[in-house]
């Protein structure tokens, strides 16, 4: 056994090779995000320990029991959406406009985590309406995406039509899709929240894709805080925004997708190709006949001098 059939039997499969490009992707993310955040984490749990003593010294009628007690009624109050600066009480999450934006990062699979149903009935209500909401959500969103993509090709095919050129004509009007839509969906909603939040741009532009990529940490949540007077549209922007955001990432990732696929594929192609060649060549030296009529041409050629 040659040492070539050596190599191909110890070939891994792709899906074992794409696992393993996976899982250190990953661990090297972690690795990464360990060594940004770890030693700022360690700050801030001695600056809240700080803090914390510093509380207890300054009110010396509160223990350790009371301040849980305060932690309590702050956390409670947070999570109904309550304001604690003021002497009055809002309305709460759950008013319309906020329920109808709960709705929808429900059936996006957002989940941000900042208001979630408390009642029994509100949490059975949300297990169905989730169960037959994601899929529908997904079937609307493949639709529209489908024909963000067609009136991309339609554009695309007219301005051929004019100019001749398919390569270039592709190009541009990508080109234009994508810059178009980080406009329309990450940099014109960034400076929106910047104002309506008070957020830095780089929160803003960081909450913009944690929300349409469907991550949804929670860290940052548009028209959540208690303490600020929201604008009644403000609501349906942002319902809005997320769904047809939402349909705009999807089609640029299948499109980058799509550009991953046809590179494996062309290196796949290489592959086969070069292993192709390979095992002709090696085929045509180790025959006799053709080293005989090689030979037999050597004979025959004229002795130049």
């Amino acid at each position: 056994m040659g040492i070539k059939e050596m190599l191909n039997l110890a070939r891994v499969p792709s899906i074992l090779m794409l696992g393993g490009v996976y899982m250190a992707y990953v661990l090297i993310g972690g690795v990464v995000f360990w060594k940004l955040e770890g030693d700022l984490r360690q700050k801030d749990i001695n600056i809240f320990l700080s803090n914390k003593q510093n509380l207890l010294r300054t009110y010396t009628c509160l223990n350790q029991d009371g301040l849980e007690a305060v932690a309590q009624v702050v956390q409670d109050a947070s999570k109904v959406g309550i304001s604690l600066k003021n002497n009055y009480t809002v309305d709460g999450f759950w008013k319309f406009t906020s329920s109808a934006v709960f709705a929808a990062t429900v059936v996006t699979t957002i989940g941000y985590g900042n208001m979630s149903p408390s009642t029994s009935a509100g949490q059975i209500f949300c297990v169905f309406f989730a169960l037959f909401g994601i899929p529908l959500n997904m079937v609307v969103l493949s639709r529209v995406g489908k024909y963000m993509l067609v009136i991309e090709r339609n554009i695309s095919d007219f301005l051929e039509g004019k100019t001749g050129r398919r390569k270039c004509t592709r190009f541009f009007v990508h080109l234009v899709s994508y810059l178009s839509g980080m406009a329309l969906f990450f940099i014109i909603p960034m400076i929106v929240f910047e104002q309506q939040e008070g957020w830095t741009y780089a929160q803003a532009i960081y909450f913009c894709f944690i929300t349409l990529s469907t991550i949804g940490f929670g860290d940052f949540v548009a028209d959540n805080n208690p303490n600020k007077d929201y604008p009644d549209w403000y609501s349906l922007l942002m319902a809005s925004w997320i769904f047809f955001g939402l349909a705009w990432l999807a089609l640029l990732i299948n499109h980058s997708i799509d550009i991953l696929e046809r590179l494996n594929a062309h290196f796949k192609q290489g592959w086969c190709r070069q292993k192709q060649e390979g095992e002709s060549g090696n085929a045509e030296g180790d025959n006799p006949d053709t080293q005989v009529e090689e030979e037999d041409e050597i004979k025959k050629s004229p002795i130049t001098q």
